[in-house]
């Protein structure tokens, strides 16, 4: 957790010289925002505003901590004041979200969202759930204070606006947790300070707040655990409870025994990874153990938080992504269940890392370090991007340099719940990823492939399958470039020959009909573009169509990559050697073409390799 601290008197004083110097500096520090120099000029003139408001308070050694960062997330609250309560002598909060708006209105019959005049784009959260949202989230994570629900209140402070101005933003107001002022009511906003909190130094709860244990409550794994048992589609398989059962022993022998365990579960598409990863969720948070999930997946993450947390933004809480753990406290957690562990880099830190956070230590150490037990799902054939380093033999190493044992489970070896084990091992023969040549096709029972001869033919007999009433897919190599959205409509970019369509949405804002990135697998509309192999990761639909692009060729008896006709930026890099780039291009299709669960449609851009696949195929 991190912020930059001042009291309102430190921050008004001249010694300190100017705010907008002491902020730059703060931010050049952290490296922890992009901010415009916009934003940078708000917080010039909103946080002295709320300063003054603290020093009439009487209360200018109340602590002001700027840009907070919520714990295991990258979201930060404007200001957390930290002092003394009151009534109580305990330690008190209180978050406040500064907005500068003069004008805002509830949006349409959502009274959750808000139009903001003079300020372009989708509507925004209503700023007092806002920072209810993160209010609610301190007392789910920071286990001491979750018996005292009144500990942390929470404030929308817009000082720029009359009252009249943003009226109807008060039927959001339902209690005195949380709480709207405006400039007009200042004065009953100090009022609320001096009610909040005692004339004393906010120092020490300020240090308490900062340096408290990290972890799920108590009350929030019971709500986890009470809305996961209720999903029938995590119910396990008979054969998946092995791998279940063996986790949850291993779990039970690390707390009696005050040991660690390392668990790695290795299986390919559609042997039950994910299903038995939040029935693992579910059952420990009922069992009291303080467990998170969490993958390196964006798209993934926020598809388990919307169809898992089903919306409830407290459980959404408890999907968290590989690098959030880089300052987490060495075994704060029972178990950190990490899913899609094939997409663990290298190290967490990115451009906005803090300089004090660039350790250059492993990803994969953050993750085992975070919990008595982590456990990692993995398919060893799916490393995309370079950086990636996911394997068993990786996590085993890094885990034994530790002293740490290695429990390894493979559910290739026992089970399959969907698709077909035959298939996964004609694609890693074709691809040659299992060191085999490529194999004619002769059938499978369970699972169809076939040919297409053209992108026109391989929509139409997926779009069939869809009208059917089943889920269908397109998705093609990165062999194409991709543009942004031109006059509010994707750009048609995968061109082949007299058929063309977009890439899916790239970011997490729906195009007309084209849902976000994240849910183009699995929201309505997501058909109408062609997916790439980051979008379609960790997901699957029943009729997968794949279309081979110019970077894999059948030349001389056998598939060759060509690195050159790769549009992947990841794959441009220099540090990236042919072989890399080789082996990540037959990755990618090896993602591609297994996704399906009930059958794969494929075609080739090219003449040859189309002809060939067609031989394979009888």
């Amino acid at each position: 957790m991190t912020a930059f601290r001042r009291t309102a008197k430190a921050l008004l004083s001249p010694v300190e010289g100017k705010l907008s110097e002491i902020l730059d500096e703060h931010l050049r520090m952290s490296a922890a925002i992009s901010a415009s120099a916009s934003e940078r000029r708000s917080w010039d003139r909103s946080l002295p505003v709320l300063a003054h408001d603290l020093v009439e308070a009487g209360l200018d050694e109340v602590e002001m901590l700027i840009e907070y960062q919520l714990p295991l997330t990258s979201k930060r609250a404007d200001v957390v004041l930290a002092g003394v309560d009151r009534r109580t002598g305990d330690d008190a909060y209180v978050i406040v979200e500064l907005k500068q708006w003069s004008h805002a209105r509830v949006w349409g019959n959502d009274e959750s969202k808000v139009l903001v005049e003079y300020k372009p784009g989708d509507p925004q959260l209503h700023p007092s759930l806002q920072a209810r949202g993160y209010s609610d989230y301190l007392l789910d994570f920071l286990p001491a204070l979750a018996d005292r629900s009144d500990a942390v209140h929470a404030v929308a402070y817009l000082h720029n606006a009359a009252r009249d101005d943003v009226l109807d933003l008060y039927d959001m107001v339902h209690d005195n947790r949380t709480r709207l002022f405006t400039q007009t009511t200042r004065g009953a906003f100090v009022d609320y300070l001096r009610d909040r909190f005692a004339p004393k130094p906010g120092a020490a709860a300020a240090d308490r707040l900062l340096s408290k244990r990290v972890a799920p409550s108590k009350q929030l794994l019971e709500h986890a655990a009470a809305e996961i048992k209720h999903q029938k589609a995590y119910v396990l398989l008979a054969e998946q409870r092995l791998a279940y059962e063996m986790v949850l022993h291993k779990v039970d022998k690390a707390r009696k025994g005050d040991s660690k365990t390392v668990v790695v579960i290795t299986g390919g598409p559609g042997s039950g990874k994910s299903v038995i990863a939040v029935a693992l969720l579910g059952e420990l948070a009922h069992r009291g153990h303080e467990v998170l999930h969490a993958t390196g997946s964006r798209s993934f993450t926020q598809t388990m938080r919307r169809h898992v947390a089903k919306g409830s933004s407290r459980m959404q809480g408890m999907f968290k992504y590989f690098n959030n753990f880089i300052t987490a406290e060495k075994n704060a957690l029972d178990v950190l269940i990490c899913d899609e562990a094939h997409r663990i880099r290298e190290v967490s830190a990115t451009r906005f890392t803090p300089a004090s956070q660039r350790t250059g230590r492993p990803q994969v150490d953050e993750l085992i370090d975070a919990a008595r037990v982590p456990v990692f799902l993995l398919d060893e054939h799916q490393n995309v991007r370079p950086g990636e380093m996911g394997t068993l033999r990786q996590i085993r190493e890094h885990a034994e340099r530790k002293g740490l044992a290695v429990q390894h489970i493979s559910l290739d070896e026992q089970f399959r719940c969907g698709g077909s084990r035959k298939y996964e091992e004609w694609v890693l023969k074709l691809l040659g990823l299992d060191g085999g040549t490529p194999e004619r096709w002769d059938g499978d029972d369970n699972f169809t492939v076939t040919m297409a001869d053209s992108p026109h033919e391989m929509e139409a007999m997926l779009r069939g399958h869809l009208e059917s009433g089943r889920s269908a897919r397109m998705t093609a190599g990165f062999c194409w470039p991709w543009s942004d959205p031109r006059n509010g409509r994707l750009v048609p970019d995968v061109v082949i020959g007299d058929w063309a369509r977009p890439w899916n949405v790239r970011g997490d804002r729906a195009v007309g009909s084209a849902p976000p990135s994240a849910l183009w697998a699995t929201q309505d509309g997501g058909f109408e573009q062609v997916g790439c192999v980051y979008t379609a990761q960790g997901f699957e639909y029943d009729w997968n169509g794949v279309i081979f692009g110019p970077d894999l060729l059948y030349r001389d008896g056998r598939l060759v990559t060509v690195r050159a006709a790769s549009r992947d930026p990841a794959l441009k890099k220099r540090d990236v050697t042919d072989e890399q780039a080789d082996k990540l291009i037959r990755n990618t299709y090896k993602v591609l073409l297994t996704r399906g669960m009930v059958g794969t449609v494929l075609y080739s851009v090219d003449k040859e390799t189309q002809d060939f696949l067609a031989r394979l195929m009888g």
